[in-house]
């Protein structure tokens, strides 16, 4: 049982093929990783939301939660709905510590990741 844990959070969609990319972090966060916790959380149209990410962690032991939004940007859904959905979150999980980090698009190495991605496709 791990102390520390990690929620990645991103939209969701209807169509379930969407979540692939994101399935496929957190499988790559498993082998990085196998000692940590991770859920992959969504803000809606899929299973589970933020709330029952952090009761299945805590569930699991988990006592520190880093939130890592998987947006690329903080827009309506990181202002807004965010902020309240944590707020209802938190209040279900009152014993564990949770940080929250910036939006995945704001970090300079998932930039650069990008514009090397850009750069390298076929003309």
């Amino acid at each position: 049982m791990a102390d520390e844990a990690l929620l990645l959070f991103a939209h969701g969609a209807r169509d379930p093929r969407w979540a692939a990319p994101f399935e496929a972090i957190v499988t790559r966060i498993r082998a990085a990783r196998p000692d940590l916790p991770v859920v992959l959380a969504f803000l809606e149209h899929a299973s589970p939301d933020l709330r029952a990410g952090l009761l299945q962690l805590r569930s699991q032991g988990s006592r520190k939660v880093r939130i890592v939004p998987l947006f690329f940007g903080r827009g309506g859904h990181l202002r807004e709905d965010f902020p309240r959905m944590l707020e209802d979150a938190r209040a279900s999980v009152p014993d564990v510590a949770i940080e929250v980090t910036i939006a995945a698009g704001e970090s300079d190495a998932v930039q650069a990741a990008l514009a090397a991605f850009a750069l390298a496709q076929p003309r």
